[in-house]
């Protein structure tokens, strides 16, 4: 296996151009891309040529002239054609910097080129027998990963998945089988326990369950399939004994499926509420978990979100580590998982060309000098710099490369830090697992999936290895779609106000400094205290700024939106339309406010030859939408 820790060490920061990474907007690589493409082409069309030459050809030059033959093919190129024609007037335009709307960016070419090759060769990474080139690809991805996020990549494991929803089934799948473990082995195998009790037995530290996992695997006396059939894999989700799984108010929709899918009851996923910074409410955190404990209900685990979907909001993750810690000391322990799927990737700033965690000063100083951030921008806070580096405390993380990885739908991820926790999850079908000469490297014995295309995971791998996951690869990339974001939050914290002709409009920032790269704002006609009429202003310029508007191709400015409301966050909003003069009256009677969303992935938002006459170009837009929905009240 490679060492990671060596791979890529020596690049230095000149050695990678972002804009060699990219087809570009105006497809200026092409010339690049189109002569890599066909040289990929003619490799597998050689492949298949040169294999077994002896063999007779399928086709021949007469069979090539039938009337039949030209008509199937002429039928192919006219659907094809068709196809095209729709991709190009609806699809979306991640490319262009006229587009701030969901987490999408243009990907990668390397990556778009290799998924591309692979797929011709249709490898499904289910069976290592169906896919030896790339199952070892996806193995290596999962160590790559590892690595970005402070694992030790020796002992952990990761993989990639068709999304993040499913890495978080995977996540909840782990840690519900871990959780009901203990209470199998004291029926099996009580002597393994001794005197401990339920309760005890449900506190357990993660460390101690996967020792007492190890100690029966190992032992032949012991029959760990007989113990695992009475855990929650056996025997299901123990009708709410193993307790709640506590997300944040900005959990991603996938947490409210798992628990459904996973068996233990929406009953039994707790929101915990927000702070005025989206940031998970620690005081309120603290109390849910004493009120479950007085009550003897058991905390099955915790998840902190890195990078929300709808504010690019960071958990304070060192914090939420000191919590567990403190709980553990009194005996109460449980699952810890980082929802990384959006924010996962923006760890490798913070890592030196070696591949460690730097120092808080030292960061500060070389994330400047690396050429990360073009521009004098304030990040990170020494609260946000903790965070990250708190990360490897988790249990698993979830991590999406074709998120801030700029890798190709679909390539979510899911990394674990202890892989003996696959025993509790792993299955065996010889026909499909037998194949490989590491047990422990077979993907489809401990994953969700079935038949999964190793096409994603080719293009992941390739990616890493021309993009180190550090500050000088990965880290440029990543760095300039933050600073967009900082760039973007001052420059309309400094407009403040927008003068069309007779009236002004207010615009705010929701987050005064945002902790990714998200900027949701609001527009508000100055002195209109009616939260409604705000409300249907911001809608009307996602409509008109968006698919709604039913002209994709031909509009000036793309953009997303969302609804922050009252069951969602509670009152964290307040603050926000305060700003914009609304009252909190107004708060309680409506019970939800709109934000326009813009999520700025494009790494070359923040290129500083263009940048005023960028901000220029989107307020221009911006007064024009609103001039256009004012004249039609």
């Amino acid at each position: 296996m490679t060492n990671k820790k060596n791979f890529n060490k020596n690049v230095k920061n000149e050695d990678l151009e972002v804009k060699a990474l990219f087809l570009g907007p105006k497809s200026e690589n092409r010339e690049y891309f189109k002569k890599t493409l066909d040289f990929l082409m003619d490799e597998h069309i050689f492949w298949r040529r040169d294999f077994h030459p002896e063999d007779k050809e399928l086709l021949n030059s007469f069979d090539k002239t039938k009337k039949g033959f030209i008509h199937t093919l002429d039928k192919s190129t006219d659907v094809l054609l068709d196809m095209s024609s729709k991709l190009k007037e609806s699809s979306d335009p991640w490319f262009s910097e006229r587009y701030l709307g969901h987490m999408n960016s243009d990907t990668l070419m390397i990556a778009n080129l290799a998924y591309m090759a692979t797929i011709l060769y249709n490898p499904n990474n289910v069976s290592y027998e169906s896919s030896v080139a790339t199952s070892q690809m996806e193995i290596d991805v999962g160590e790559d990963l590892a690595l970005m996020l402070g694992y030790d990549p020796n002992k952990s494991w990761g993989h990639i998945t068709c999304d993040g929803t499913l890495a978080n089934y995977e996540s909840v799948w782990l840690a519900r089988n871990l959780k009901s473990f203990p209470l199998a082995v004291k029926k099996i195998y009580p002597d393994l326990v001794g005197d401990m009790d339920e309760w005890k037995l449900l506190n357990l530290p993660v460390g101690d369950i996967l020792d007492l996992i190890s100690k029966i695997v190992e032992e032949d006396e012991f029959d760990f399939e007989k113990v695992r059939m009475e855990s929650a894999r056996g025997i299901g989700a123990y009708d709410g004994k193993l307790g709640v799984l506590l997300v944040p108010q900005t959990k991603h929709y996938s947490w409210v499926k798992a628990v459904d899918i996973l068996g233990l009851g929406q009953k039994n996923l707790i929101e915990i509420p927000v702070d005025n910074d989206y940031h998970m409410d620690l005081n309120i955190l603290k109390n849910i978990i004493d009120e479950k404990i007085a009550n003897k209900i058991p905390i099955l685990g915790l998840v902190g979100v890195v990078g929300t979907t709808e504010e690019g909001a960071i958990d304070k993750l060192n914090e939420i580590v000191s919590i567990r810690e403190e709980y553990s000391k009194k005996g109460i322990n449980f699952y810890l998982h980082w929802d990384a799927a959006y924010g996962g990737y923006s760890r490798s700033l913070y890592l030196d060309n070696e591949n460690d965690f730097m120092n808080f000063d030292y960061f500060v100083e070389k994330v400047f000098l690396s050429g990360a951030f073009l521009n004098d921008i304030k990040y990170p806070s020494r609260e946000l710099y903790e965070s990250y580096k708190a990360m490897p405390e988790a249990d698993s993380m979830t991590v999406d490369p074709h998120k801030m990885g700029y890798i190709p739908y679909a390539a979510g991820g899911i990394v674990i830090k202890d892989k003996r926790i696959l025993d509790l999850v792993s299955y065996e079908a010889a026909y499909v697992f037998g194949n490989s000469e590491d047990n422990a490297d077979l993907l489809g014995n401990s994953i969700m999936e079935g038949s999964k295309s190793g096409a994603a995971a080719a293009a992941v791998w390739a990616s890493h290895r021309a993009i180190p996951l550090n500050i000088s690869g990965y880290g440029q990339i990543v760095g300039r779609s933050i600073e967009a974001a900082r760039i973007l939050t001052e420059k309309i914290k400094d407009i403040n106000t927008l003068k069309i002709d007779n009236k002004e409009f207010l615009v705010e920032p929701l987050c005064l400094e945002p902790d990714f790269n998200i900027v949701c704002l609001a527009f508000n006609e100055k002195d209109n205290d009616d939260l409604k009429k705000m409300n249907d202003l911001n809608m009307e310029f996602y409509n008109k700024s968006s698919f709604v508007s039913g002209r994709m191709f031909s509009n000036d400015w793309i953009t997303s939106h969302t609804v922050l409301s009252v069951d969602d966050y509670g009152d964290a909003p307040v603050s926000f339309i305060k700003r914009l003069g609304i009252s909190k009256d107004e708060w309680d009677k409506n019970k939800s406010v709109t934000v326009v969303r813009l999520c700025t992935l494009n790494p070359f938002l923040s290129h500083e030859e263009d940048l005023d006459e960028l901000w220029t170009k989107y307020i221009d837009i911006w007064k024009e939408k609103i001039k256009e929905i004012a004249s039609q009240k």
